[in-house]
């Protein structure tokens, strides 16, 4: 089938309102690159359409939305940048056309399976860098005209204006999986205490490198950590699943929190340098009479005991996590936890607020702790610290003594 190079204005401005609609603007990235070759499809009679897009770190292509040869990628297809008919396009960053496909010209498996006869590809690029390669194919011989080629160029550039924002979506949708994995939705029933928090981010992609944990050891004591990784998003997310798997190791092996701090400090500086980390990892004895607290950068926790002012705990605050020179020893308060106490552990942006002093949000969350359950402390807190919007990530969390006359009720 052959076709004319030129065709008519009103044809080519057709085309061109097809593959610039306004219209496509309003789908996510998925469906824009899906609308897309629905329509190249149409327009140039063709009978495939694929857009293979660039792997930087291995250097291939890789198949991610096709019509027509959908096969190639539930195969997760991949082809090296100068190999085959899109890995040539790639390499010349030009057009390529193959008016006869034969496994000579062709590397891909699927093409040649579903019958390929004449390809067109070319390549996606913003300036100098390469993106990928989107091409068209057909089942019967086909000439590819000039404007064939202009028309998949302009695709080709419409699916460049979209990949910022599908690479800024599949991060958020992997940090937000990531973050939901490590964050507890259920925390640990222990006897005689109750126990709650809350992760509230503070960043539009909705994730970030807070936050709190809760685990009972062998021993039978518990152990509760507040970490916060530096910076926001996919990155420090992953840098805080790690950081969390490995203090959770070193409590295995440590029954001093100072001491699993300090292997941590050592994991983070070699495993994650430049990953500055602040965290508080306190142990909390069988009975729930008695807490060892180690601090590494972190803020100090708030304690509220019957018949007593709200206080800041009297625990020394070591060097953060992963500064990288030798650190002095750590150290380990240890302090009573009277029945009816509650402690409040919390990452900074609970009580930093810009123009105002450090201190001022302390005290401001020292006179907001209640004596009282701790979904009402947790409740208590982020509306009276307003919370609910902050301007940095928040991980809280609340633990509570049960008062002895509660627990009498409950034996």
């Amino acid at each position: 089938m052959a076709r004319e190079d030129d065709l008519g204005d009103e044809q080519r401005l057709r085309r061109i309102e097809a593959v610039t609609d306004a219209t496509l603007s309003r789908l996510d990235a998925a469906d824009l690159f899906d609308e897309l070759l629905d329509r190249v499809r149409d327009l140039l009679e063709v009978d495939t359409a694929a857009i293979l897009l660039l792997d930087v770190p291995a250097q291939q292509l890789v198949a991610t939305a096709a019509r027509g040869l959908e096969e190639e990628v539930r195969q997760g297809f991949r082809v090296s940048v100068g190999r085959g008919f899109a890995g040539r396009i790639a390499l010349t960053r030009q057009p390529v056309v193959i008016e006869d496909v034969t496994p000579d010209r062709v590397v891909n498996p699927v093409l040649l399976h579903t019958g390929v006869r004449s390809l067109l590809g070319v390549p996606i690029t913003n300036r100098d860098e390469l993106l990928g390669v989107l091409h068209v194919g057909t089942l019967t011989p086909h000439r590819f005209v000039a404007d064939d080629i202009r028309l998949l160029e302009l695709v080709a550039d419409r699916i460049r204006l979209a990949l910022p924002a599908r690479a800024s979506s599949l991060e958020q949708t992997a940090a937000l999986a990531l973050q939901r994995s490590l964050i507890p939705t259920e925390l640990p029933r222990v006897p005689g205490l109750e126990l709650a928090g809350r992760y509230v981010p503070g960043h539009a992609s909705g994730v970030g490198g807070d936050w709190y944990d809760v685990f009972t050891l062998p021993t039978g004591w518990l152990g509760m950590v507040v970490g916060d990784v530096s910076g926001h998003g996919l990155q420090s997310a992953v840098v805080m699943g790690r950081v969390r798997s490995a203090l959770r190791a070193y409590a295995l092996v440590c029954d001093d929190p100072a001491e699993a701090l300090t292997l941590l400090d050592r994991k983070v500086v070699h495993f994650e340098a430049g990953n500055l980390t602040t965290a508080l990892y306190a142990m909390v004895s069988p009975d729930g009479a008695t807490l060892h607290v180690s601090l590494a950068g972190h803020p100090r926790p708030v304690l509220a005991v019957p018949g007593q002012p709200n206080a800041v705990l009297p625990v020394h605050i070591d060097p953060p996590l992963g500064i990288g020179r030798p650190q002095p020893r750590r150290h380990t308060t240890t302090l009573d936890f009277t029945p009816g106490a509650v402690l409040v552990s919390y990452t900074d942006g609970l009580v930093e607020r810009r123009g105002e002093l450090y201190d001022a949000g302390v005290a401001r969350l020292m006179a907001a702790v209640p004596l009282a359950p701790v979904e009402t402390v947790c409740a208590t807190v982020m509306a009276t610290l307003d919370a609910e919007h902050p301007a940095d990530d928040i991980a809280l969390l609340a633990v509570r003594r049960l008062p002895d006359q509660v627990l009498s009720c409950g034996s």
